[in-house]
């Protein structure tokens, strides 16, 4: 390893490493290998499983219009429990989910939970009645309470700082590819005309497909960085060392910390965080259980209604990649992209809103400005992962901005009342509001994040770095604008301090996204 750099006020300076036994360069094309390899198995294994996460969820709107309220004779409000039941179950398994994710062999755990899961879908279809249904999904709800905080933790373990939003962004378009093939697959089986019924053939389907797609997880996926065996030695301690330098710090062999539990809870940016979720999930929960309802509402038919879906599918999930992708690039857009996402919302929510003295053209048009919505939870979940250091730090934040995510999902449903129908005024006035929160919120927490970044340099005499963990070797930092992983590996000498547990406050020299 070469000379470490710092950053200071007055330029780079040069400081004499401290010894240490002498390990070989690495090979010119290491980063881009490594991180080729790591792409290459990581991510196709979560976007799937995130695909079918949000298939299972969203393919209630479908069946609700392909007789799944009548052939259970739900009344009144039932139809909005079922949405709710569903993060009741999620919001109750969150927090001791979180805890087994850190302890035990992850991808392990993430399959045998997919078993659970798979089986929780396929047995939708044998329910008759609405307790039936409630009971299903809230079993359902704690499957799922496993996979985004599961895929989370493991962004941050193999990814750097500046690589997790995108990262982040293309698993979590999955969702909205699984909402595609959810509207196709909805619109292929609702052309069966048999006893079972087309809403039962789409959970079977599903169930199984889940249940199946354990296998390659169990296979494929590795529990951490010491064991993926698709990457030989020398790639797996330079894996390793990244994610030290330019990431969040190590995860393996971390214990669950008290301290860093209340960190977590004494943290401003925490508040403004789970705000931003909180509200940009109440309008998430009512749209996606009500989706194929309100698109029905402007004169479509129950197939037209899933076909027009794939569409608007597509533009959410080029959306999600695509702010993922500037979120990444850019250290300080994350927060102006969650408002850019969300701007369109308020527009399109207030048109419909308004909807008696607007055409049905218009009242769909306005239905497609709700799209770029879901890109704001991606936005804040990697403003999660780039700004909070240390493991049960990071995992005490993740479980409570899935407690705010539960709860916005579960208020969401019951938004949208029974005899406000077809219009819904209530909940497109409160669809409209929650994002203009959104906004209001999101430049407060830029305007806090940049002072702290300011009050940190200024208390620590150097500029210090958003794109790399923080201090490391002899406590001096990387500049803030390298970006050569594979350069800031070779000339940071690590110590094995360097690898402790370490929250985002008591590392010198790190500094926050916005």
């Amino acid at each position: 390893m070469g000379s470490q750099l710092a950053t200071v006020d007055d330029g780079p300076i040069t400081t004499e490493p401290m010894a240490s036994p002498v390990v070989e360069p690495s090979t010119p094309d290491m980063a881009k290998r490594v991180l080729r390899k790591i792409d290459r198995t990581i991510i196709p294994l979560l976007f799937v499983t995130y695909m079918f996460n949000f298939m299972d969820k969203v393919i209630l709107s479908s069946a609700a219009v392909f007789g799944l309220r009548d052939d259970n004779n739900l009344q009144g409000q039932q139809y909005s429990w079922l949405g709710s039941a569903f993060y009741f179950g999620y919001l109750i398994w969150e927090y001791p989910t979180t805890i087994l994710i850190a302890r035990l062999p992850t991808a392990k755990y993430l399959a045998g939970n997919t078993v659970f899961w798979g089986v929780a879908v396929a047995m939708t279809a044998a329910c008759t009645n609405f307790a039936g249904l409630v009971t299903v999904r809230f079993m359902l709800g704690v499957a799922e309470a496993t996979i985004t905080p599961a895929f989370m933790f493991l962004t941050s373990t193999w990814y750097t700082r500046d690589e997790m939003p995108f990262r982040l962004g293309i698993w979590f378009a999955g969702n909205s590819v699984g909402g595609l093939l959810s509207s196709l697959l909805a619109y292929g089986v609702g052309h069966i005309d048999d006893h079972v019924g087309p809403w039962r053939w789409m959970y079977i389907i599903l169930g199984v497909g889940t249940f199946l797609w354990s296998i390659p997880i169990f296979i494929w996926l590795p529990d951490s960085i010491t064991k993926a065996r698709f990457l030989n030695e020398e790639e797996r301690q330079f894996a390793s060392d990244r994610v030290v330098v330019a990431g969040t710090g190590i995860t393996e062999n971390s214990k669950w910390r008290l301290k860093q539990v209340k960190e977590c809870f004494m943290d401003p940016k925490t508040y403004l965080i789970l705000s931003i979720e909180l509200l940009s999930q109440i309008p998430n929960g009512g749209s996606q259980s009500f989706s194929n309802i309100v698109v029905k509402s402007f004169g479509f038919t129950s197939l037209q209604s899933t076909l027009i879906n794939i569409p608007y599918s597509l533009l959410a999930a080029s959306i999600i990649a695509g702010t993922g992708w500037l979120a990444g690039r850019f250290r300080k857009a994350n927060t102006l992209l969650i408002i850019a996402v969300v701007l369109p919302c308020v527009t399109g929510a207030a048109m419909i809103y308004n909807r008696d003295h607007i055409p049905h053209g218009v009242q769909l048009f306005a239905y497609f400005l709700l799209a770029p919505g879901p890109a704001a939870m991606p936005l804040n979940m990697s403003l999660v992962q780039a700004n909070y250091r240390g493991v049960t730090k990071k995992m005490t934040m993740t479980a409570m901005i899935f407690i705010m995510y539960c709860t916005g999902n579960i208020a969401g449903p019951h938004l949208f009342r029974q005899y406000e129908a077809p219009t819904y005024q209530t909940a497109f006035r409160t669809i409209m509001i929650c994002y203009a929160l959104v906004i209001v919120i999101a430049l407060t927490l830029r305007s806090y994040l940049i002072w702290l970044n300011k009050k940190r340099a200024a208390v620590e005499g150097f500029v210090g770095s958003a794109g790399a963990a923080g201090a490391v070797g002899d406590g001096k930092v990387i500049g803030e604008d390298v970006r050569n992983v594979q350069q800031v590996v070779e000339e940071v000498q690590l110590r094995p301090e360097d690898y402790e547990d370490v929250t985002d406050w008591k590392t010198v020299g790190f500094r926050y996204r916005y």
